[in-house]
């Protein structure tokens, strides 16, 4: 009887795999965006897509705040957000905003979005993911951030340190949410000190029941300046194989062209670019098909996505600091800038600057926007006037928040928000009913989004 070794060394058709659940992804062949907290928000995430990204994974979320939030569709733009209101330290004198927990794009982002979580308990692990569960394309299970904000609550890279509890982590999630929603769940680990730890630990989580497992290839201590450690990662790689499951590589991949050498070279089935990406998105864009683009370009973009996406400011200016050079004038003015109208007008994206301005008035901007510099109008558009005259009702029902008065076609005839119907388990007789996406109507009067922000950090 030959051994399984041997049976999967004979034709490529023989080597064993995990199946793919019917909403699920399959990890092999792709370059991906890595999970970066500030960094893998929404226009991030479609930056990464616009240029070739095949695959992109959200920030690390933490479990318990994702945990009772509300499922609901911004009725401008049709992205879904999970929402839930502060608690404002137990003040009630301070009227609460609801806060954007995640934000994803279900037309854009279908079939490419994997969800990241933070999590050190399986129970917690369930219910967070089955908030999501019908609106991603699978869940990975974040063990690999070496941040105390992760690390102290036993998170990340502490679960290396825990290996009976990541593996009942996973398989609980795998049993209760992947099975039951179709999708696939994965797991993103670095590398232990000696390649026989790291060996006992990898062979323990490929047979829970994983679609996929990414290393990240640096120790815990290990820093993003300090440069990866290949030398276990084809080891890895043969056990990841042996076991069906898909193995994606992560650490000093730059571009696209970078990550299929390595890919070839090392045995991996895919690669996921990080820092690079920060920098300039278009990495993901081999040089065949004309390589990086000029920052501008990528800039522009980068804004056209945030204004698209509602995304909060903050973000938005932090992105903009890492994709413009430091030493051009822009960098400066971007960093000058405090509304999306400022920024737009300083950088010379002068048809950006209309539904910046309706967006500065959604967010609540307006009362930051520079005025004479001598570039800069010092009247309010008609379009602010009229949403100013028009969002009394959306002040009152949004604890502050304000919509414009007009919006494009395709966000007219609205109907009642949903709140409250976050997708069940798909049967697994029929596939096709897993998730209902954001085809549902919506009400108008949504409260602005505000993005909870993290301290930056690949994950």
């Amino acid at each position: 009887m030959s051994t399984l070794a041997e049976s999967i060394s004979t034709t490529p058709a023989q080597v064993p795999r995990v199946p793919i659940p019917p909403k699920g992804v399959d990890y092999r062949g792709k370059i991906v965006l890595a999970p970066m907290v500030r960094s893998g928000e929404l226009p991030s995430r479609l930056l990464a897509l616009h240029y070739g990204a095949d695959l992109v994974w959200g920030p690390e979320t933490i479990d318990r705040s994702l945990i009772g939030a509300e499922r609901r569709v911004n009725p401008r733009n049709g992205t879904i957000e999970f929402t839930r209101l502060p608690s404002n330290g137990g003040r009630v004198e301070k009227a609460a905003k609801a806060s954007v927990i995640y934000r994803l794009d279900p037309v854009r982002e279908k079939g490419k979005l994997i969800f990241q979580m933070g999590t050190a308990n399986p129970d917690l692990a369930v219910q967070a993911a089955k908030v999501v569960a019908g609106d991603v394309w699978g869940i990975d299970v974040n063990s690999g951030c070496p941040k105390p904000f992760s690390t102290s609550g036993g998170m990340g890279a502490a679960l290396l340190r825990t290996p009976d509890k990541l593996v009942s982590i996973l398989e609980t999630l795998v049993r209760e949410v992947g099975e039951p929603y179709q999708i696939g769940i994965s797991v993103k680990i670095r590398i232990l000190e000696t390649p026989e730890l790291t060996e006992a630990l990898v062979t323990r989580l490929v047979r829970t029941g994983i679609t996929g497992l990414t290393v990240h290839c640096r120790t815990t201590p290990m820093r993003p300046r300090e440069r990866a450690i290949r030398d276990q990662l084809r080891m890895v790689s043969d056990i990841c194989h042996k076991a069906g499951v898909a193995c994606l590589m992560n650490g000093d991949v730059t571009s696209r062209d970078n990550g299929l050498k390595l890919m070839e070279e090392y045995g991996v089935d895919g690669a996921m670019i990080a820092v690079s990406a920060e920098a300039n998105s278009s990495c993901f864009r081999s040089e065949a098909d004309g390589g990086l683009d000029p920052w501008r370009d990528v800039v522009y973009q980068y804004l056209k996505f945030c204004i698209e996406s509602e995304n909060r400011y903050g973000n938005t200016k932090y992105l903009l600091n890492m994709l413009i050079p430091g030493k051009v004038k822009e960098f400066k003015d971007a960093k000058l800038s405090k509304t999306y109208s400022d920024v737009c007008r300083r950088l010379k994206f002068d048809d950006l600057v209309p539904a910046a301005i309706q967006l500065d008035e959604i967010l609540d901007l307006t009362h930051k926007q520079e005025l004479g510099d001598g570039e800069q109008s010092q009247t309010v558009s008609k379009a602010v006037q009229n949403a100013k005259e028009n969002n009394e009702s959306a002040r009152a029902a949004g604890g502050g928040s304000t919509r414009p008065a007009k919006s494009n076609s395709s966000m007219n005839n609205v109907g009642p928000i949903r709140t409250s119907s976050i997708p069940q388990p798909a049967k697994a007789a029929h596939p096709a009913s897993v998730s209902e996406q954001a085809t549902t109507t919506v009400d108008p009067t949504v409260p602005a989004a505000e993005v909870s922000q993290q301290s930056s950090v690949a994950v």
